[in-house]
């Protein structure tokens, strides 16, 4: 069997679906009156609808996993495009090494585990479970990172403001347009990721940093923190979509407690989904549960539901519901990015 090449394993590109096209009402509505996960995302789909109806709240979209690589990244752009989410907490991986990838020109390609990862290194190919990704191409992003921070006064920045001068680049020099990291820039959604030099960001700012070791731009993820929980203190209710776990979720979870150290009144998180396929038995954050975070007095028990499910299967069909149902068009955006201008 000849040994596979480059070219011959990155030529079937990742499609990204679209909701906007997905006719899911009946499916849904089927699912509600079913058991088991069936009936926990139909319940789920009518909490996120609950949130876009309630004119009080504003709505997080948490975002950990590859989702966004998996196929899922149209999804995101649509539901900020379309007034269905007015704030984004992820991971760094989520921003850059996926979304602002694409937008570079880049793609996701579809492949298999079921292959020697060992070839795989030596054609220069990264594997998500069963996508690849170029790491050549990777590695332009990263230069693309460092350059955005050559470019930018040398100061403590938090990801939300780094990430927007990542938007305001796009905005000239995309060669994919409908990016999220450029949707969310010119709606005034801000997009946070805490952990963002666990992602190509790290390597282009190490890049960047090595340039200018004394005069250089830096991260502060407790900027960070500080500026999320002031939009948590900011609004009347919120809700959160949270797709899988990990700091993305805990972080948008702790702006409560946060507001109650600072000796401030901000309410529990009033609406609460998470879809993720963790296991509870370990402790892990990504898999806490929600009634669990409602000891931690982070959210309420009210309106919440976990769904226990892998992300890219649910997640375009909860968006699509909602999406066809129609709440988001009564909204009015809240714009939370002009809160830091």
């Amino acid at each position: 069997m000849p040994k596979p090449t480059k070219k011959n394993l990155l030529k079937e590109t990742i499609e990204h679906i679209d909701i906007t096209r997905l006719n899911v009402r009946k499916l849904v509505d089927s699912w509600r009156k079913m058991s088991f996960s069936s009936r926990d995302t139909a319940n789920a789909t009518d909490i996120y609808n609950m949130m876009l109806g309630d004119k009080k709240t504003t709505i997080w979209l948490t975002l950990a996993g590859s989702t966004s690589a998996g196929g899922c990244m149209q999804v995101y752009v649509d539901m900020v495009k379309n007034n269905m989410v007015d704030c984004i907490v992820a991971t760094g991986a989520s921003i850059v090494d996926m979304d602002f990838f694409e937008a570079l020109g880049f793609k996701h390609y579809r492949g298999t585990p079921f292959i020697n990862d060992g070839i795989l290194r030596s054609l220069y190919i990264d594997r998500i479970y069963d996508t690849f990704i170029d790491e050549e191409n990777l590695q332009v992003c990263d230069r693309v990172i460092s350059k955005i921070a050559d470019s930018l006064e040398p100061r403590a920045y938090s990801s939300r403001e780094f990430i927007r001068e990542m938007g305001r680049y796009l905005t000239k020099h995309a060669k994919k347009k409908n990016s999220l990291v450029q949707t969310a820039f010119e709606n005034n959604v801000p997009i946070f990721c805490p952990a963002f030099i666990d992602s190509s960001a790290g390597f282009g700012l190490v890049i960047h940093q090595e340039k200018h070791p004394e005069n250089h731009l830096t991260i502060d993820s407790i900027k960070d923190f500080r500026e999320l929980t002031e939009i948590k203190m900011k609004s009347k209710d919120t809700g959160l979509f949270m797709v899988g776990g990990g700091v993305p979720k805990n972080f948008a979870q702790d702006t409560v407690v946060c507001a109650e150290v600072l000796g401030k009144n901000a309410p529990v998180h009033k609406y609460a989904v998470q879809i993720t396929v963790a296991d509870v038995r370990d402790g892990a954050c990504s898999s806490s549960t929600l009634k669990e975070a409602a000891s931690w007095g982070k959210v309420t028990t009210i309106y919440e539901q976990m769904v226990y499910a892998e992300a890219t299967t649910v997640v375009p069909i909860i968006a699509a519901y909602a999406y066809q149902t129609g709440n988001w068009k009564k909204r009015k955006k809240p714009e939370l990015a002009k809160l830091f201008n």
